[in-house]
């Protein structure tokens, strides 16, 4: 077939694109069957069929488009929009990571200058933008699962690759989440296993600092990953099998306000280890938290997911006193001050959070004093407009 031309559109084509807004998955893999349907075919505008799949949010239409060979790279479009951009202006995460794991370049821009990722942002899709600026891919990750040179035996058994990867394309930074993520894969919770991820996760490290165009909140979250998995050996080592006791740790609160300590000095540890101390983002992130006493804000927590990810805390969004994770909808029964994404997550917060829980009951308390999760949303949105002031 010719290379397609803006609006060179046969009967078969034009009909695929009505299909796809209407988002009939079974009409068009039947279009897509016959030979009149080319994949990369252009509307007058120079829109794909794939284009118009990930601007309608269509997910089914996009994976079977991709089967076909759909290009996510295609920049024929009158202003420069590519597949990934579309996806991102959607505020479809889900569509978003697919493009991304098909091959998508996350650095090109349309005729105002603006990537992916700076476009989702200005229409207010943050959870896309944190999506496409984590991106790890498989690929990267499973150069480790092979032998390299002389070597007998690959540096990351192939076994422990996907579980890992889940791990490294995680938004969330809490350490409890991380840590939940290694026990619920009984393959992670190995020394020898945890000794191999942390030690892939150094080798990625080190080599997001010395490549030519370094990359330096990448190689930030390595090292903050390969800490939390390093701990968790240490865990193992001192008979914690199924690491409840490390979780404990993490989620104890001191008994004036319930404020996490150890997990804030756990943090506050890490971004210390950092090898690179050349690194401005190191240097940002120490500036950020050494004034700050422990249990003031803002958080370590809070800086250091900021400077990874570029999440901004909002008040209208609740998040697991547990895990962290975003979208917490079960409130405690008694307080209803603190909420989780799950029977398990309360559950396991109930230790620490049942002595607090009646000082929380009393309306004239200060709930400001004495919720972590409020302290953590004034602190992450005070940092975030001192570093929209900085820009």
């Amino acid at each position: 077939m010719a290379a397609p031309q803006k609006g060179d559109l046969s009967a078969s084509e034009r009909r695929i694109l009505q299909v796809i807004t209407a988002g009939d998955v079974q009409e068009a893999a039947q279009l897509l069957a016959s030979k009149e349907v080319r994949v990369n075919c252009l509307d007058e505008y120079g829109m794909t069929p794939l284009m118009h799949a990930a601007y309608n949010g269509k997910a089914d239409i996009c994976r079977l488009l991709l089967q076909h060979g759909a290009d996510v790279n295609c920049n024929q479009h009158e202003y420069g929009y590519t597949a990934l951009m579309f996806a991102g202006l959607s505020g479809k995460t889900d569509i978003t990571s697919m493009i991304l794991d098909a091959g998508a370049e996350t650095d090109l821009v349309n005729s105002v200058g603006r990537t992916a990722a700076q476009m989702a942002a200005f229409v207010g899709q943050h959870d896309c933008v944190t999506v496409i600026n984590n991106f790890f891919s498989r690929a990267r990750l499973e150069y480790y699962t092979r032998p390299q040179g002389q070597e007998k035996e690959p540096k990351l058994p192939p076994r422990l690759a996907g579980p890992l990867h889940k791990i490294i394309m995680t938004t969330n930074l809490n350490p409890v989440k991380i840590v939940m993520m290694v026990k619920e894969n009984p393959v992670l919770v190995d020394v020898a296993a945890l000794e191999k991820c942390y030690q892939v996760m150094d080798l990625l490290c080190e080599q997001c600092v010395k490549q030519q165009d370094m990359n330096e909140v990448l190689a930030m979250k390595m090292h903050y990953i390969s800490c939390v998995l390093q701990k968790c050996v240490a865990s193992l080592e001192k008979q914690d099998e199924k690491l409840d006791t490390l979780v404990k740790c993490l989620l104890r609160g001191r008994d004036s306000d319930g404020f996490p300590q150890y997990q804030e000095k756990f943090i506050r540890d890490c971004i210390k280890k950092f090898p690179y101390c050349e690194v401005t983002l190191l240097q940002q992130l120490v500036r950020s938290i050494a004034p700050v006493d422990i249990g003031n804000d803002p958080t370590a927590y809070s800086v250091l997911t900021q400077a990874l990810t570029g999440q901004v805390v909002f008040v209208d969004a609740d998040y697991c006193a547990t895990c962290g994770d975003r979208g917490a909808d079960k409130w405690c029964s008694l307080c209803k001050a603190v909420t989780y994404c799950s029977l398990t997550c309360q559950k396991l917060h109930w230790f620490t959070h049942s002595k607090m829980c009646r000082s929380l009951q009393d309306p004239d308390a200060d709930l400001e004093k004495n919720t972590p999760r409020l302290k953590e949303i004034k602190g992450a949105l005070l940092l975030s407009l001192l570093y929209s002031y900085v820009k």
